[in-house]
């Protein structure tokens, strides 16, 4: 398996910076270089 990119506490600081609703997901996906389809793997159900 291919190793991420981004640790896990880069992951959780993205995830909580998407879910205090300033920016929405897609700027936030833009800002830090994230695929969008990355990010809803990432996110929980």
């Amino acid at each position: 398996m291919k190793k991420s990119k981004f640790s896990e506490g880069q992951i959780v600081r993205i995830l909580q910076e998407a879910a205090t609703g300033q920016k929405t997901q897609a700027q936030v996906c833009r800002d830090h270089g994230v695929n969008v389809n990355t990010f809803y793997v990432w996110k929980p159900l």
